[in-house]
């Protein structure tokens, strides 16, 4: 078989020996001329029953292969050398160079976010800034007044329904915590407008108006202008059994001065409250804890608490697993009485109680409040160990103060005695 790369003749003239790739070229051509012929083997031996019909077949597609490449590589030198640079480029695209590239590139980033934010952020002053402005207003210091707490004013003087007007004085309440600029601006009629909703018949809304009502109440000069609803507070929170109406309420009353003209109305509230703290929830219990403390300081109100009429297990509320926020109110409930049965104005008068009055229960000859505060003093809460020791002392102050009171009770009967033959 002649090559078609020669000449038929190779003595004719100007032609010559190939050399370098060309006799490279040459000798796969030979290789591929002479292919078939060991296909026709293989053929032949298939034929003859050999079982190699896989290797002979593996063996083809190699060689096939290897000319092709080295066809390949002949025909285009830089193809070779394009492949390498390939192939080092992929070693180069490992899972851990990728991930230290965007590792790298992730960090620049962020350091010209940084740079960025610094640049434009604005000069330092030496003001404080309120966080709840920042928060309605982000990047503008120079908002004085949104006009959004006047905007609601005006919607709740409008007629609405119940679900709008109860939004709408859940929105004052926040915009009196965020905007005190605002607020202080409001006057006594806007006070007077948000009061106006605890006449509401929907209890919604008294709870709202109620919690606008404690926010106002954080500014000083709105204090004794909400004052004058007091009776309506107390009236609601007495007759109306609802667990977030007693919150609402009684921390509304706890955070404003109870002037002495109310009074009167308190004392005839003392039992209700009394109910309330034996029967509420704990968050209503520890609101009319309040309250009541403040209410034992009042001199003209302390024996009405005492002699308030309580169950027979209220000594229960001083259980050691009862809530410790609870268990401190209580004590310090029990603290305010006991210290006020100190006052020489309290021992000055020999006052007679009820069988089943809160002194009993508590300062009675059968009271177990003792054995209770002992098992106190071990509680897990360091509050509530420490208020349990200062009601012991407390307690212990007033038996020496009567035994004293009762040696001179007895002294003045003996002398009177001897002036009278």
């Amino acid at each position: 078989m002649v090559s078609a790369f020669a000449p038929e003749d190779p003595s004719e003239a100007g032609w010559r020996k190939p050399s370098g790739h060309l006799q490279d070229f040459a000798a796969l051509h030979w290789c591929m001329l002479d292919l078939p012929q060991g296909i026709q083997r293989q053929d032949s031996a298939r034929a003859l029953g050999f079982k190699e019909r896989s290797h002979s077949r593996t063996f083809r597609e190699m060689e096939v292969g290897q000319s092709h490449t080295l066809l390949t590589q002949v025909l285009d030198p830089n193809a070779a050398r394009q492949r390498g640079k390939k192939m080092e480029y992929l070693e180069m695209c490992t899972r851990k160079n990728m991930l230290s590239v965007a590792t790298g590139a992730g960090a620049i980033y962020l350091l010209y976010k940084t740079i960025r934010a610094g640049l434009n952020s604005p000069s330092l002053s030496l003001e404080p800034v309120s966080i709840a402005r920042l928060a309605i207003e982000p990047g503008n210091f120079a908002v004085k007044d949104s006009g959004e707490l006047r905007k609601l004013l005006v919607s709740l003087s409008q007629k609405q329904d119940d679900y709008a007007k109860s939004m709408i004085l859940h929105s004052i309440t926040r915009c009196v915590y965020l905007l005190e600029s605002e607020a202080s601006a409001c006057t006594y009629e806007d006070i007077r407008l948000v009061a106006s909703a605890l006449d509401d018949k929907d209890k919604g809304i008294k709870i709202q108006a109620l919690n606008a009502l404690k926010a106002f109440a954080g500014i000083r000069k709105f204090k004794i202008k909400i004052q004058e609803f007091v009776p309506k507070i107390l009236e609601l929170v007495t007759t109306i059994w609802d667990t977030e109406l007693h919150i609402a309420g009684l921390r509304l009353l706890n955070g404003l001065p109870l002037p002495d003209h109310t009074h009167p109305l308190l004392r005839r509230m003392i039992p209700s409250l009394m109910e309330i703290l034996q029967t509420g929830s704990t968050l209503t219990q520890v609101q009319v804890l309040k309250l009541l403390s403040n209410l034992a300081q009042k001199e003209d109100l302390l024996y009405d608490i005492m002699n308030c009429q309580v169950h027979s297990d209220f000594l229960n509320l001083f259980h050691a697993s009862l809530p410790g926020n609870l268990l401190y109110e209580m004590l310090v409930f029990v603290e305010k009485l006991s210290e006020g049965r100190l006052t020489p104005q309290y021992q000055s008068v020999h006052w007679e109680y009820n069988e089943l009055s809160l002194h009993e229960a508590l300062f009675g000859e059968d009271s177990r409040l003792a054995d209770r505060l002992l098992s106190l003093i071990i509680h897990p809460e360091e509050e509530v160990q420490i208020q349990a020791c200062k009601v012991i002392l407390s307690l212990q102050l007033c038996k020496e103060e009567e035994a004293k009171c009762s040696r001179q009770h007895v002294e003045c009967s003996y002398f009177d005695e001897d002036d009278n033959p």
